[in-house]
């Protein structure tokens, strides 16, 4: 029997996805994970060591939570994924590809990296997540920041606060950060006042938030850019898979690879002590436990998110071997030859090929015979699919006659 099955004796039993949550909580907090709480920046040193949250929430806006969940720390760089998607939306990948790259840099969160052309390695390094605040619109850094914390206040589904002590703290201390933003401008990479651009991004690393809005802030790109707790499209899909891709293999600095090798989810740290992670598709979660390892990332954090990739089998690459077929039923007329093949949910590329050959097999079957692909019961289709379905069905040349039921013509109109 696999650990997840097991039967656990936890005190939040809202419901038995929060147990199993909690039971893993639990299993981490016990173990050996040391690490050391962000003291660069003197009021991060503050943190309670102690406090461990987890927090998830699907697609379908179902949320779930255990420990320390809704404490209250700063976002610091899990803000980068979302400000470089805000500025992806606003100018496009193009304009922003132009001033940041989007190759993983090998270094820590505040190395020295640019490519030969003068841009950030990528945007979630600090040089890049600095030049992807100065691509917000604005007219100087306060309005910057004003849209930054909208941007971001509606990817996590309410109003975020700023925490004026750790933003005085960040930017009394931020040397590095300057020289950064410095050979930015150097490059042309920054191309507005370094004060213009290192103000809002201090103060958006110090916008409050607690282990649940970074889960509705992760499963928003996992939903494709619709925020499944308010309904509100934040981003376009096309936005949110360029972002989720550049998380898979640059969000957790010097240690990315290994990450996808162990946890296998795109994912951002942040030296308060959080993780936002997003499957695609499923769900994103959020994470809080203050001491870092020592590349920067929450060692707890980490530990939970793999033990939950295993147990909860939410790798990237943990597919079924032998997915559900989108073929429900077949059903051949001995007296005519005539077959229905009715379709199901989502059909997409590897779905279509099956039916596609299943239709021209039983066509075949019984020479001048019709098959009839009922599309009642699919709820999207891909647009590989829909030209693939409309292609079996003009007839060709495949030998097969193949008729379409589609009452809601999402052959007409694929999405």
């Amino acid at each position: 029997m696999s650990r997840i099955a097991e039967p656990v004796s936890v005190e939040f039993t809202d419901n038995p996805v929060d147990a199993a949550m909690a039971r893993v909580l639990d299993d981490v907090r016990r173990g050996d994970h040391p690490g050391t709480v962000a003291d660069y920046i003197p009021q991060l040193a503050t943190a309670d060591p102690e406090a461990f949250g987890i927090a998830a929430v699907s697609v379908h806006g179902h949320s779930y939570g255990a420990g320390d969940y809704r404490t209250p720390f700063t976002i610091q760089s899990m803000s980068k994924p979302f400000v470089y998607a805000l500025a992806l939306q606003e100018l496009g990948v193009d304009a922003v590809c132009e001033r940041i790259g989007v190759e993983p840099s090998g270094e820590a969160f505040n190395g020295i990296s640019f490519d030969p052309s003068g841009r950030p390695e990528n945007p979630l390094i600090n040089a890049g997540a600095i030049v992807a605040t100065s691509l917000i619109g604005g007219v100087d850094g306060a309005e910057r920041f004003a849209a930054i914390r909208a941007g971001l206040s509606r990817f996590a589904g309410r109003d975020l606060e700023l925490d004026e002590a750790v933003y005085a703290s960040e930017a009394a201390t931020g040397h590095r950060n300057l020289a950064l933003a410095a050979l930015a401008r150097s490059t042309e990479a920054l191309r507005i006042p370094v004060d213009e651009a290192l103000d809002p991004y201090f103060r958006q690393c110090a916008l409050l938030v607690d282990a649940h809005d970074v889960a509705v802030m992760g499963v928003t790109l996992a939903a494709g850019g619709i925020n499944p707790i308010t309904g509100e499209r934040v981003i376009s899909a096309e936005v949110a898979r360029h972002v989720l891709s550049v998380m898979t293999g640059c969000g957790m600095y010097d240690r990315s690879g290994a990450w996808m090798v162990s946890v296998g989810i795109p994912a951002k740290s942040g030296v308060g002590g959080g993780i936002v992670a997003a499957t695609p598709g499923e769900y994103g979660i959020g994470v809080f436990s203050p001491p870092l390892d020592e590349a920067g990332n929450s060692s707890r954090g980490v530990a939970v998110l793999q033990r939950m990739s295993s147990e909860f089998g939410l790798h990237l690459l943990n597919r079924p071997i032998n997915p559900v077929s989108s073929v429900a039923s077949a059903e051949t007329d001995p007296s005519t030859g005539r077959t229905v093949l009715r379709l199901r949910g989502e059909v997409d590329f590897v779905a279509v090929e099956e039916v596609v050959h299943e239709a021209l097999r039983r066509g075949r079957a019984c020479s001048g015979s019709t098959v009839v692909l009922d599309l009642t019961d699919v709820t999207r289709i891909s647009t590989v699919a829909a030209y693939l379905l409309t292609q079996l069905a003009s007839d060709v040349g495949y030998g097969v006659r193949v008729v379409m039921q589609d009452p809601s013509s999402l052959c007409a109109a694929p999405s």
